[in-house]
């Protein structure tokens, strides 16, 4: 979520935890930081990502945008390749699965500065994500950005 624009033709990596529980699968998510998304539950959750330039590879990329946007190192394991997706505003999101099991209250998020009130002069500083949870996929098929849902079916697909 790191950056600023449309999103046409940017693009975006990211890293989508999950683990096996008792419940089943579960993924962690992050609600997206900033005054526009403090009310909202629907759509306002994101797997952790930021963009890159076209020379950085994605992968590289989703894991520098897991340190920045969580504030701890991203875990090593298997990485499931879950693809890309174009979200609606046009950005193209690729995202990579790896299973582990971290503490969301350890986790200390990035920041980002943004006028607000918008024309107001005054610079504030936000969190880029105010709460990460772990849920189930039917909760988090319900809140994330709608075409991010694509990585959690790809990955329900890969885990049965």
């Amino acid at each position: 979520m790191s950056g600023a624009g449309t999103g046409k033709g940017k693009r975006s990596a990211g890293l989508l935890l999950f683990r096996h529980t008792d419940q089943g699968l579960e993924v962690l998510l992050g609600h997206m930081g900033g005054p526009f998304f403090a009310r909202r539950d629907a759509g306002a959750w994101s797997v952790p990502k930021g963009e890159y330039e076209p020379d950085e590879p994605a992968w590289e990329a989703a894991r520098r945008e897991f340190q920045e946007e969580l504030g701890i190192a991203p875990p090593d394991g298997v990485a499931i390749d879950l693809g890309e997706v174009r979200q609606t505003n046009g950005k193209v999101v690729t995202a990579w699965a790896i299973e582990a099991d971290l503490d969301p209250a350890a986790m200390v998020p990035g920041t980002f500065r943004m006028e607000w009130p918008p024309k107001s002069g005054q610079v504030q500083e936000f969190p880029e994500l105010d709460r990460v949870e772990w849920m189930g996929l039917d909760r988090a098929r319900a809140v994330v950005v709608p075409a991010q849902a694509r990585f959690l079916d790809r990955l329900a697909e890969h885990s049965d």
